[in-house]
C-alpha cells in the first residue's frame, strides 16, 4: 500500500521542528513570494537550519539524506564520474555524482524536484539516476573537493611565481562572468587570477577583499565575519596587472594612479548577480585596492534571523508598523545598519505603500521600492533628494545617513507631518544619539516631538555549532557585571567548517530605546545625556552589553567576542 502524500509543513510539525504558528507566518510570507519555496522561507524566517530542510524533504519525497560529516557525500573517484558528469553541470545545478552500479548512478542534489534536470541528467549519462539529497553548503563543498576548485587560486598564485603573466586587454566588460571558470585555462595569467581571488572570497563568504602593495611583496585579504584573514599572495610583479584589471571591471582609469577612484562592477557566479563596489588610494608603494562585495544571498533581510530577542523583535515590529516618526539605528561602519534598515523596509513593503529611499550609496537593489543614489556633483544630495520625496505622496522613507543640519531638519519635519522616516547616525549608544541630533542644530521639542526610537547595534561572530565547545568559566574570565545563568559556556575550537576559526556567521546586539513621555520631557528640556540614558534604563532599555550577555549565556557567542564589540570589559 502507497504511503500518504504528506504536506512539507505537516512533517515539520510532526517532527517538532515548527509550531502552527509558524507555519500559518511562512504560508502568509510565500503569498508574497510564490515561487519561493515554503522551507526556504522557514529558514529564511530561523524556524529551521538549512539541514532542517534538506532532511524533511528528503521524507517527503523518500529520498535518502547525506552530509559530509557522516562521509556520504564522497563520490567513488575510480568510476570516472566526473567524465559522466562534467564539473560545469554539477555546479550550475548543484549536484554530485557518487556512485555508479551498474547503469544505475546516484547523484547528490540539493534540489531534487527539478525534473527537468533529473531528465536532462539521464540523457546526457544513459543512466537511471538515484537521488540522494544534501544541503547546499555540503553539496558544494563536496564539488570543489572532487573536482577540485580548491586548488586552483593556489596553483595560478605558484605560476606568478614562474612568470607566466600576460598583458592586461584595456577593454571595459559590463559584467564578469565567473560560471565559466572551468574553461579558463586559455586566460592570460592575470585574468584568471582576479577571477579566482573573486571567486575564492565569495566561496569564504567574505564582505571585502583588500590587495595592498609594499615594498618587496603584495598583501591580499579577506574580511570574514568582520575580520581580516591574509590568505597567500602572488608575485609582487603581478601587483600592477592585476589593479589594472580589476580598473578595467570597474570602469576607471587605468592610466591615473595619483588619485583615490571609486568604481563598480557586477559578477555572475552560479546564475547569481554579485555587486562588487571598487574603492582605489595611492599609497607610498603603489595603489591600494579595496572591493566590497554584495551578496544578496549571503545577508539576509528577515528580521527574525538579525540576532533580535523575542522580547526585542517584539518591540520593533511595533514601532517601524507605526504610521509616522522618526526611527534611527546607530553604529559605527560596517555594524550592520544598513541591513537591519532594509529588513525592515522588506517586512513593510507592499502594493498599499509608497516607499522611497536616498542613500550612498545604493547597496541593495529590492524589488517594490523605489530607490535613489545621491550625485552631490550635480546637486542631488540628501537634502534635495528628500525634498523632492515629499511631493511624491510617500508614506515611508528612508535616509541612508543624516551628514547635515538641513538633513536632519527634513527628516524631523516629514516625520511630524505624517511620514515614517528612517536614518542612521554615527554615535557609541541610544541615548548619545539625542545630543548628537541637537548639536546638529535640530530644536530639542521637535526630536522629543518626531523621535519614535533609537536603536544601536554591533556586530559579533557566532560560535561554530559544529566545534563550540563547552567550559566552566572562572570568576577572572567574565566581564564585570556578568551573572552566569547556565552551567557552562562556549568558546571557539576551530574546524574545517569554519575554516578553523571557531566562528561562522555575525549577529547583532542591539540597544533599544524607545521615546516615552518622560523621555519625550527630558529631550525638550535638553537634558543631560546621562540623564536620559537613566531614564531609558528604567523604562526597560537594555545595553549593548547587556545583550551580549544574554547571548554569552545562551551559548550563540563567546565572552572573547562580546568583549572585543562593546565596553563590557573596562
Amino acid at each position: 500500500m502507497a504511503k500518504p502524500y504528506l504536506k512539507f509543513g505537516d512533517i515539520l510539525i510532526r517532527e517538532g521542528l515548527i509550531t502552527k504558528d509558524q507555519l500559518a507566518k511562512a504560508l502568509e510570507a510565500q503569498k508574497k513570494a510564490p515561487r519561493d519555496f515554503l522551507g526556504a522561507i522557514l529558514v529564511k524566517m530561523g524556524a529551521i537550519t538549512p539541514k532542517d530542510f534538506a532532511v524533511t524533504l528528503g521524507k517527503q519525497l523518500n529520498v535518502a539524506f547525506l552530509s559530509r560529516e557522516s562521509g556520504g557525500l564522497t563520490p567513488v573517484k575510480s568510476q570516472g564520474l566526473e567524465k559522466l558528469i562534467p564539473e560545469e553541470t554539477a555546479r550550475r545545478h548543484h549536484l554530485l555524482p557518487l556512485r555508479k552500479e551498474g547503469s544505475s548512478l546516484t547523484v547528490a542534489f540539493v534540489d531534487p524536484t527539478d525534473v527537468v534536470v533529473l531528465d536532462n541528467l539521464r540523457k546526457l549519462t544513459e543512466c537511471s539516476i538515484v537521488q540522494v539529497i544534501g544541503t547546499m553548503e555540503d553539496v558544494e563543498a563536496a564539488i570543489s573537493d572532487f573536482y577540485g576548485e580548491g586548488g586552483m587560486l593556489k596553483k595560478a598564485i605558484e605560476a606568478s611565481y614562474l612568470g607566466q603573466e600576460a598583458p592586461v586587454e584595456a577593454e571595459h566588460e559590463e559584467e564578469l562572468s565567473l560560471d565559466g571558470l572551468v574553461a579558463s585555462a586559455q586566460k592570460s595569467a592575470v585574468i584568471q587570477l582576479a577571477d579566482l581571488i573573486i571567486r575564492q572570497a565569495i566561496k569564504e563568504r567574505a564582505s571585502d577583499i583588500h590587495i595592498e602593495p609594499f615594498r618587496n611583496q603584495i598583501s591580499i585579504r579577506f574580511r570574514i565575519d568582520g575580520v581580516l584573514h591574509e590568505i597567500p599572495p602572488p608575485e609582487k610583479s603581478m601587483m600592477m596587472p592585476l589593479v589594472s584589471r580589476l580598473k578595467i571591471l570597474s570602469n576607471m582609469d587605468i592610466a591615473e594612479k595619483r588619485l583615490p577612484q571609486d568604481g563598480s562592477f557586477r559578477a555572475t557566479i552560479e546564475n547569481r548577480a554579485i555587486d562588487f563596489r571598487v574603492s582605489t588610494v595611492p599609497t607610498v608603494h603603489g595603489e591600494k585596492m579595496v572591493l566590497r562585495i554584495l551578496d544578496k544571498r549571503a545577508t539576509s533581510l528577515n528580521l527574525e534571523t538579525l540576532g533580535f530577542s523575542k522580547e526585542e523583535l517584539e518591540l520593533y515590529r511595533t514601532v517601524i508598523h507605526k504610521p509616522y516618526g522618526l526611527i534611527l539605528i546607530t553604529g559605527p561602519t560596517g555594524s550592520g545598519k544598513t541591513t537591519t534598515l532594509y529588513a525592515a523596509l522588506n517586512e513593510l513593503k507592499g502594493p498599499d505603500k509608497n516607499i522611497l529611499t536616498v542613500e550612498d550609496p545604493v547597496e541593495y537593489q529590492m524589488e517594490g521600492i523605489n530607490q535613489i543614489q545621491v550625485k552631490p556633483n550635480i546637486g542631488l544630495t540628501f537634502a534635495a533628494g528628500l525634498r523632492a520625496f515629499l511631493r511624491q505622496d510617500p508614506d515611508v522613507i528612508l535616509v541612508g545617513e543624516t551628514r547635515d543640519a538641513e538633513t536632519d531638519q527634513i527628516c524631523v519635519r516629514a516625520a511630524l507631518t505624517g511620514h515614517l522616516v528612517f536614518s542612521t547616525l554615527h554615535t557609541n549608544d541610544a541615548p548619545s544619539s539625542i545630543t548628537r541630533l541637537i548639536d546638529i542644530g535640530v530644536e530639542p521639542f521637535l526630536v522629543s516631538s518626531s523621535l519614535l526610537m533609537i536603536v544601536a547595534q554591533r556586530l559579533v561572530r557566532k560560535l561554530c555549532p559544529k566545534c563550540k565547545e563547552s567550559y566552566k568559566p572562572s570568576p577572572s574570565q567574565l566581564p564585570k557585571n556578568f551573572t552566569l545563568e547556565a552551567n557552562t559556556l562556549y568558546r571557539p575550537k576551530g574546524c574545517d567548517a569554519c575554516s578553523k576559526t571557531g566562528y561562522l556567521g555575525r549577529m547583532a546586539l542591539f540597544e533599544i530605546m524607545t521615546v516615552n513621555d518622560r523621555l519625550q520631557e527630558l529631550i525638550a528640556q535638553r537634558a543631560s545625556m546621562t540623564l536620559i540614558r537613566v531614564e531609558a534604563k528604567k523604562s526597560g532599555m537594555a545595553s549593548l552589553e547587556q545583550s551580549g550577555f544574554k547571548k554569552i549565556n545562551a551559548g550563540e557567542t563567546s565572552v572573547e567576542e562580546v568583549l572585543r564589540v562593546t565596553l563590557a570589559g573596562a
